[in-house]
């Protein structure tokens, strides 16, 4: 059948009306919701409305990131609109996140080749830009050659590519600054406001977003502000990076926001001019990071490109200066890349001439010199296989550096001889400096760690030896007894200092033995003795013995609210190692009330839902250890009851091990019992479907756990009409109220006992089951009163329903097990009496038997009554 045009549209705009009633009461940021704003956005995109596909899209790819279906249709969109290189990233990550898709091929080559011409016209474009910037905002120029070059500028502002690269380069903030000082030039003023109106026609995003980050990335470096204010600039403009937020990565690399970043970082408290910039002592922790975050959203490696470039240009300029402070500024940039992206820093490094100066400047006898290049020694010695020529050269240079008077310079030379000397990480079988060096090593950071006279700066690098010396059992042994030594590290990481997050918690993370341990396989150990390969080997210290006794020592030391202060960082790195002490802490049940009462599971939330994949299962698991012991209401207060469940289903996933399925069941399962509200809102998150996965499953416990969950649901009504439906749900619950395992039995008939209380569908449909009859056979003569009591309720609900369905009941020999029941001096349980004398008033009522239960006889010796195995 041809459909008319007319039909068609009819047909979308229905398309278009139950989508957008599927939004409104579809719970938010379900699975269910990203398909109907995608849905929504393929017919949007049959009517050309661009601008809508792009919002259903983004609304989509917020609740499941990478939706390849999202990411084409967004794609599609941005290319209608002429927004090439948005179309191009969209279709790159389409390739990254399905490689398979062939229909997205021949558009990724045709954006590219689209984009590669743009940018080449950019380039273009750029120098006639910088030519006339030379001349329009030089005042030493002639008046009529800078009105001349304004009027050129005016005339490449109506270009696209004269536009973008005209405002890439800053040409608002250098109208700005020449309108404050040339302000009798009429001419000048007015080619100035129309390049301004240029930009801004027919460009809401240039206009309102790219000012917001070009007015931020400027500010960064403003003298006037505050250090605390330039911190909190600097983070509002990590969080927006992400192509999730506002995207600005790429855009914040074109308008020369990288430069503006480095420079923030070269600043020492050290030079003090009255142009300095005011700084805090987290703020270049705070840009490592942004740049880090930066680096991450570089998607293709041409923006990976144009960022190692943006850098290169920075030190390249500043070593342009033959000054001394010219190359301290320098190597406290690069220390600042190297806490950030590390490969970056690295290829910086590896530049010729960067680390001879870093050398030389460490062999001076000037103290800032040594200390900045001592930093940046222990920077870059960060990954040994990309930094053999420093570790190599750095290890005589750090030993004489110790011996110096300047404790500044002893404590930083002392964290890099802890690095060195970690390098064997766990394996106990390998021993880079002398026997005894490394607690040596450890001595000499616990002095500067206990010692109240030494500023915080040095206990911070104190803690951060601590980190890499921590590898060493004996060190653990050590440290977790010297009760000083772990309240100076509590105190330290209470103190907000961003830049101390590393240190304290990788400390912590040696102490619980939190770290991905590698996989023993016995067959490759034989074949790796074969090969006379080196074995690493653990020491006996970290058996599990002595870790938990550490775990316990943490946690009565108040560790949590060590952990809750440094929660606050923004690095998604810092935060996985935090969430991997909090599930080292709650692994240890006796601790897991402290955690709660120092305010870990509120701490622990927003670390399961942001941050690595990695960071936020084991969030999740902590707080399904703390949900399995204490009293969720206790442990989890008011709204933050609600916002766990969502954490703890994403652990019912294949990706994570049973034990982590196991403990997520677990803690839902006590959740669910709280009240119905709870039951409605873990329903609307999609719980019962994730939770019915693991009634199928051949591990006994998750089964078992599953059907445990599902007994406290069917307490609320939604529940019930997942039963009700064409499905087999009350067909295996039948099988499984028979099982061998006492648990999942009991479990099962509870919830089956519950199900046909409120439904007559359900009792119809448990005829469905072959076996139903032998099911309730094994409830009714089970030797536990409990799952008896469950059966004899089943039994009672099901006479009770219909006539029809009592009718069923009647033909069997259910009636004589009941009236067995009624009479056995055997069945001490005076509920199951209770209940089954009224069942059999109800099949009275039906008049289906003539007997009531007080005229019923003592029952025959062959009563059906048999003692279940």
């Amino acid at each position: 059948m041809i459909l008319k045009m007319e039909d068609s549209r009819h047909l979308t705009i229905e398309a278009l009306s139950h989508y957008t009633d599927g939004l409104k009461i579809t719970p938010d940021e379900t699975a269910e919701k990203a398909v109907f704003y995608k849905n929504r956005a393929a017919v949007y995109l049959k009517q050309k409305d661009y601008e809508k596909v792009i919002k259903d899209c983004d609304e989509a790819l917020k609740i499941t990131p990478s939706d390849p279906k999202a990411l084409f249709r967004r794609c599609q969109a941005y290319e209608a609109l002429g927004k090439y290189e948005e179309a191009y990233r969209d279709a790159r990550f389409v390739v990254n996140s399905d490689p398979s898709n062939k229909a997205i091929q021949p558009i990724l080559a045709r954006l590219f080749e689209i984009v590669e011409e743009r940018l080449r016209q950019n380039s273009r474009t750029s120098a006639k830009v910088s030519q006339m910037f030379d001349v329009a905002f030089s005042l030493e120029t002639d008046k009529e050659k800078r009105a001349a070059a304004l009027n050129n500028l005016l005339v490449l502002s109506r270009e696209r590519a004269g536009a973008e690269v005209m405002f890439k380069d800053g040409i608002i903030t250098k109208i700005l600054k020449l309108l404050k000082i040339d302000k009798n030039n009429d001419e000048i003023i007015t080619s100035c406001i129309r390049i301004i109106a240029e930009l801004c026609k027919n460009n809401v995003e240039r206009t309102e977003i790219n000012t917001l980050l070009s007015c931020l990335v400027y500010s960064t470096t403003n003298r006037t502000i505050t250090g605390l204010a330039r911190d909190a600039i600097i983070e509002l403009i990590m969080r927006n990076v992400h192509y999730s937020a506002l995207d600005w990565a790429e855009q914040l690399v074109n308008i020369r926001g990288l430069q503006r970043l480095m420079e923030v970082a070269s600043e020492l408290e050290e030079y003090k001019y009255e142009s300095a910039m005011n700084i805090t002592v987290s703020t270049r922790t705070v840009v490592s990071v942004c740049l880090a975050k930066i680096y991450e959203n570089m998607y293709y490696d041409a923006a990976k490109e144009k960022f190692c470039a943006a850098i290169d240009e920075f030190i390249k300029e500043k070593l342009l200066d033959p000054e001394v402070e010219s190359k301290v500024r320098v190597t406290v940039a690069i220390t600042t890349l190297l806490l950030g992206p590390l490969d970056v820093g690295n290829s910086i490094v590896a530049r010729d001439g960067i680390l001879q100066m870093i050398l030389v400047m460490a062999s001076t006898d000037d103290l800032l010199q040594q200390k900045v290049a001592c930093e940046c020694i222990v920077a870059a010695a960060s990954k040994k296989d990309k930094a053999t020529t420093i570790i190599n050269q750095g290890v005589n240079i750090l030993k004489k550096l110790y011996q110096s008077k300047d404790d500044a310079i002893r404590v930083r030379a002392l964290v890099g001889l802890c690095k060195l000397g970690s390098s064997s990480g766990t394996d106990a079988s390998v021993k880079p400096f002398a026997d005894g060096a490394t607690k040596k090593l450890a001595e000499a950071c616990r002095r500067f760690l206990i010692n109240p006279k030494k500023d915080k700066d040095m206990r911070k690098w104190a803690v951060e030896g601590l980190s890499y010396l921590t590898f060493d059992a004996e060190v653990k042994e050590k440290l977790i007894e010297d009760k000083g030594a772990l309240h100076a590290m509590i105190e330290l990481a209470k103190s907000g200092d961003k830049s101390v997050v590393y240190g304290c918690v990788t400390t912590l993370v040696n102490l619980c033995n939190a770290y991905d341990k590698q996989e023993i396989i016995p067959e490759m150990m034989e074949l790796a003795k074969f090969a006379k390969q080196h074995i690493p080997e653990e020491h006996e210290l970290d058996d599990p013995d002595f870790v938990t006794k550490r775990l316990v020592a943490l946690a009565k030391e108040g560790i949590t609210t060590a952990l809750v202060a440094l929660a606050k960082t923004d690095s998604d790195n810092s935060k996985e190692l935090i969430a991997r002490v909090f599930n080292a802490i709650c692994s240890q049940q006796e601790v897991r009330g402290m955690v709660v009462q120092q305010g870990g599971a509120k701490a622990l939330l927003p670390l399961a839902l942001n941050g690595t994949k990695k960071g936020k299962k084991q969030a999740a698991q902590a707080l399904a250890r703390i949900g399995i012991t204490i009293n969720p209401e206790v442990a989890f207060p008011g709204q933050r009851i609600m916002e766990v469940i969502r954490p703890l289903l994403n652990l019912l996933s294949q990706d994570c091990s049973a034990l982590e399925n196991f403990e997520a069941l677990m803690a839902l399962c006590n959740i669910a019992g709280v009240n119905d509200a709870i039951r409605k809102h873990m329903l609307k998150e999609g719980a019962y479907p994730k939770v019915e996965f693991y009634m199928f499953e051949d591990h006994l416990m998750l089964q078992r756990a599953a059907v445990q969950v599902v007994n406290n649901l069917v307490m609320c009504e939604d529940a019930i009409k997942l039963f009700e439906g064409d499905n087999d749900r009350v067909k295996y619950l039948v099988i499984l109220s028979s099982d061998e395992d006492q648990e999942t039995s009991l479990a099962a008939s509870g919830a089956l006992a519950m199900l046909t209380g409120a439904s007559n569908k359900v009792c119809e449909k448990i005829f469905d089951s072959q076996n139903w009859l032998e099911s309730i056979h094994f409830l009714l003569a089970n030797p536990n009163s409990d799952v008896q009591h469950r059966g004899v309720v089943i039994v009672a609900n099901m006479i009770n329903s219909t006539k029809e369905t009592a009718a069923k009941i009647i033909d069997t020999d259910i009636m004589e097990i009941l009236m067995a029941l009624i009479k056995s001096e055997d069945v001490k349980n005076k509920k199951i009496k209770d209940v089954a004398a009224t069942a059999l008033e109800a099949a009275a009522k039906w008049k289906l038997i003539e007997k009531k239960p007080e005229e019923i006889n003592e029952p025959s010796s062959d009563n059906h009554l048999e003692s279940v195995e």
